[in-house]
């Protein structure tokens, strides 16, 4: 049986289709544009160094003003987007922490994808990983929430604290409250 010439220019157009597509890519790569850059999307940024948490291709920098000392460390919690589970005893994603530093200490938390989150943090100084309280059960330890809610009457309300993660690398800024 002798070949169909249609189906032979049929293949010969999808070969020469890949080799100009290869021929581009090579170019691409020769002048430095990355293979995502050239479909026109943007080129992710790879985490920092000493992200934590379960690693995904998204995660979130946060900043976390007014640290007083550089003594323990800052506690980055990660809360899905459901009310009922924030604040509340295991009801968190992830806690992931970092050395403190005076000032303003940067650290980097994964998230599983883009989606709305809520953080909460705190400046565990003495080291020992929990939320400290006083014996009325305030706290006794500096901490802070994303958006920066006013916690002058309390916990701030799930709502108040929503945070839309659009992109990997995205930061969010944090004011530490202190007792």
């Amino acid at each position: 049986m002798f070949p169909s010439p249609l189906r032979e220019s049929t293949r010969f157009r999808g070969l020469l289709t890949g080799l100009r597509l290869a021929a581009l890519l090579l170019a691409d790569l020769a002048l430095g544009v990355s293979p995502a850059a050239a479909r026109g999307e943007t080129a992710m940024e790879p985490a920092p160094a000493g992200c934590t948490g379960p690693a995904s291709a998204t995660w979130l920098r946060v900043v976390v003003d007014g640290v007083h000392s550089d003594k323990g460390q800052i506690a980055i919690t990660l809360y899905a987007d459901n009310p009922r589970r924030f604040l509340v005893r295991h009801g968190s994603m992830y806690v992931g922490r970092t050395p403190a530093v005076a000032g303003t200490t940067d650290g980097c938390i994964f998230v599983p994808k883009p989606g709305t989150y809520a953080v909460a943090i705190y400046h565990d100084e003495n080291g020992n990983e929990k939320f400290d309280r006083n014996f009325l059960g305030l706290p006794a330890e500096a901490y802070g929430f994303s958006n920066n809610p006013s916690t002058l009457f309390g916990l701030p309300a799930f709502h108040t604290v929503r945070l839309a993660v659009t992109q990997s690398g995205q930061t969010v800024r944090i004011h530490l409250h202190y007792p």
